[in-house]
């Protein structure tokens, strides 16, 4: 338990945590408001799953770039501004209500608008979680923060039950428009923590561009994202058609909310036990996690009386807890801090942005063939990926090999260079009895080089010397290439050095070439500054000399 409160003692953790907490309060009053609201005005599962969907539904067109700008933009900016953005439209939400000028568009506009906000906020919020604490807490902190989360959960949605039957909806949205603006206060307050170290200089596009190469050829990574956006699609289908399933156990607004509760109830015990549970089944705790969800799941759809329901509910939010936290923590373990931001992005848009698709196609099939049904359904097909979850090889938390990098290989000062395209030659002249073993190293360096900034990679042969083989490389511009130099972690430069080793000589050679601009006056001084001191310290083949004579002036 000590080591499960530990990042509660750094104060920077601390005070956003409690903030955290008020706002998913806010959050599910708002999710049980907007859902029951929306039933009460349409009388259809399908736009109850719309609604549900709503706040979700734009990570799926938005994540990519607010993940780029998470890396490239002051995270305590973004934060704000998607914050305010989500507590506008609360606002709005409940004054229209309020007013009695609500309909189904309009509150699925606002649900939209909101989730707007949620798409800029996610992907900064948690890239910022290793900014506040230490590495070693990352996990601790991210159970902490689903704590948060379900904490709120497990009280939220029977408050929120309460608040429906006595003071109507509008009171319900305006509550969580407060709840942003305690949110606001706080990253007012320690927004000096939230600024990205070595941010790079690049656009929103090339930036995209290179999270998305980094997924690709980091094999574990893009693993996990595949089964986060499975489960999303089976499990989404537990809360998306719950009102309807409510109505066919005879509940109604309060056994709603007490339902949602149950699930945020279990879900704290798991935040708590998640530590005794990941470390016991280690490499089989996703898998393990993932089907008894499902089967608890088929449980909850065959339930006959809500007694059930809410104890099926209960081990869910448990399994849900521990396996969450589990991939959550796995993805920022993974992630390099100069890529971080984007790769959440990704692991956000792989699981919460598939969500809307799970509500989406549950709403559209409970309506088909009842809620209860829907459920088993789906969840019969999470037992389906739990079993099959193996497969997907992601490595238990305590295997994880994160990415480091070494403090005598920082390299000098970032300067801001031009030019570009740029093309990196690197040729081997190896021993034809090693050519296999050369071409395994190779096919591990073409993924260093794309997942730190190329953006084509060769390996090409010499026709007519077939023992001379060239490695070929693309970077947008010299700035860019001077990052991937920084980009090189300790793992990733010694197996660039033992590549180094196939030469006959022990020697490869080496050329950059930069596109040259003909209608721009040449500063070439300025673009090769640094870059020799990048080649020694960072596993990358040695400069070669020019092998011309320099010409006369």
């Amino acid at each position: 338990m000590s080591e499960a409160m530990a990042p509660l003692k750094i104060r920077q953790f601390r005070t956003l945590w409690f903030a955290s907490m008020f706002s998913n309060l806010g959050s599910f009053l708002q999710t049980v408001a907007g859902s029951w609201l929306m039933l009460e005005l349409t009388g259809s599962a399908t736009w109850v799953g719309l609604m549900v969907a709503s706040t979700t539904l734009p990570l799926f067109f938005l994540a990519l770039p607010a993940g780029a700008l998470a890396d490239l933009v002051d995270r305590g900016t973004i934060l704000l501004f998607s914050q305010g953005l989500m507590g506008g439209a609360a606002a709005a939400m409940a004054i229209i209500t309020y007013s009695g000028d609500i309909s189904p568009g309009l509150l699925l506009t606002l649900g939209l608008l909101l989730g707007v906000g949620v798409a800029f906020n996610l992907p900064a919020w948690q890239a910022m979680v290793p900014d506040l604490v230490p590495r070693g807490l990352v996990a601790s902190a991210v159970a902490l923060n689903s704590v948060a989360f379900n904490v709120a959960r497990a009280v939220g949605p029977a408050i929120g039950g309460l608040i429906l039957a006595t003071s109507g909806p509008e009171l319900a949205f305006g509550l969580n428009a407060v709840s942003y603006a305690i949110v606001v206060t706080v990253i007012f307050m320690i927004r000096s923590h939230l600024t990205v170290a070595d941010q790079d200089a690049s656009s929103i596009p090339n930036a995209i561009a290179l999270g998305i190469r980094f997924a690709r050829y980091t094999k574990p990574f893009r693993r996990l994202l595949l089964l986060a956006a499975l489960f999303a699609i089976t499990s989404a289908v537990i809360q998306s058609v719950l009102p309807t399933r409510t109505e066919e156990l005879g509940g109604g607004e309060f056994a709603y909310g007490s339902l949602l509760g149950a699930m945020g109830l279990g879900a704290l015990i798991g935040a708590f036990t998640r530590k005794t549970v990941v470390e016991t089944l280690g490499e089989r705790s996703i898998p393990t996690t993932i089907t008894a969800f499902g089967i608890f799941g088929i449980v909850q759809g065959l339930a006959g009386h809500l007694a059930v329901a809410i104890a099926a509910l209960i081990a869910i939010g448990m399994c849900w807890v521990w396996t969450l936290t589990t991939t959550n923590a796995t993805a920022q373990l993974m992630s390099p801090e100069w890529v971080r931001g984007r790769t959440m992005s990704l692991y956000t848009l792989s699981f919460v942005g598939i969500i809307p698709i799970g509500s989406i196609i549950s709403g559209v099939l409970a309506d088909v063939i009842g809620a209860g049904a829907a459920t088993v359904t789906l969840s019969a097909g999470t037992v389906l990926l739990g079993v099959t979850a193996r497969r997907f090889a992601v490595p238990a938390l305590a295997d994880i090999e994160s990415p480091e990098f070494s403090i005598e290989r920082t390299g000098p000062d970032h300067i801001s260079t031009q030019g570009g395209p740029v093309m990196v030659v690197n040729t081997w002249v190896i021993d034809h009895d090693r050519f296999d073993d050369f071409l395994a190293v190779m096919n591990e360096v073409k993924a260093i080089r794309m997942r730190t900034g190329a953006y084509r990679w060769r390996l090409y042969r010499n026709a007519a010397n077939p023992h001379r083989l060239s490695e070929v490389f693309h970077l947008v511009s010299w700035d860019e290439h001077l990052a991937q130099h920084r980009r090189i972690d300790d793992s990733s430069r010694i197996l660039l050095r033992s590549a180094r080793d196939f030469d006959l000589e022990g020697s490869p050679t080496t050329y950059h070439l930069i596109a040259v601009d003909t209608e721009a006056p040449e500063d070439w001084d300025v673009l090769v500054a640094a870059h020799e001191a990048y080649h020694a310290s960072d596993g990358s083949i040695p400069l070669s000399p020019n092998p011309q004579p320099a010409p006369d002036r």
